[in-house]
């Protein structure tokens, strides 16, 4: 029996006990967890053993920018991609030959669709380089190449040990009530998309018209 309302038929069953009936050992299908704790210490272990193995270099790997997720569901959300475009990497001044050296992940694939993620990953690189710390190579003076850090603050360095170089800021979605405007009021959404599609079909016989009146005046 359900509650008062509109439910679902209950259609469940309760045959099997214990996760399968075996006997005495009727507990051979459930799965344990015993080793939970132990898991825990070997995971942060192991993150310790793969931070050593890399240092100085940061223990996350390479820089990746962020992006957004593909389709309606969750492209409202932000995470880290799989490299930085030509583009991105033009914009903040940084070569796609050097940077796969100092820690930045490059994608030939990806493209930018709009400015806001091209000027959020540009200034992700900026802010990437403004704290890069290059080590010399060699030792002695001629060691030392340009864009390396002087050697007198390459001993106080500390390895950078987050999940994420830099951390993804997650916008807030939240929005606090307030009054429509009255340009909110005027504005239609479907006579905006209804003047860009005319726009669009007629934009080629438009320059035709502009080149044959120019044509004309000469």
């Amino acid at each position: 029996m359900t509650g008062a309302g509109n439910h679902v038929i209950p259609n469940v069953h309760f045959r099997k006990v214990n996760g399968m009936m075996h006997g005495r050992q009727n507990r051979v299908m459930m799965r344990t967890w015993f080793d939970q704790a132990a898991r825990k210490t070997r995971r942060a272990q192991a993150r310790k053993a793969k931070a050593a193995k890399l240092f100085p270099r940061p223990a996350a790997g390479l820089l990746r920018p962020v992006v957004r997720p593909p389709t309606q569901r969750y492209n409202m959300k932000l995470r880290l991609g799989r490299g930085f475009t030509m583009e991105e990497l033009r914009d903040a001044k940084i070569s796609k030959k050097l940077a796969p050296t100092i820690g930045i992940a490059v994608d030939h694939r990806r493209r930018n669709k709009c400015v806001e993620s091209l000027q959020r990953n540009v200034e992700r690189l900026k802010e990437y380089m403004s704290k890069l710390v290059v080590f010399p190579k060699r030792s002695g003076k001629k060691g030392v190449k340009k864009g390396d850090t002087p050697r007198s603050e390459v001993p106080n360095v500390a390895q950078n040990t987050l999940k994420e170089i830099i951390p993804v800021k997650k916008p807030s979605m939240r929005i606090k009530s307030r009054a429509i405007t009255a340009e909110e009021k005027e504005f239609s959404a479907y006579k905006t998309l209804k003047k860009a599609r005319t726009d669009k079909k007629y934009y080629g016989a438009k320059l035709k018209k502009q080149a044959e009146a120019k044509k004309e005046a000469d």
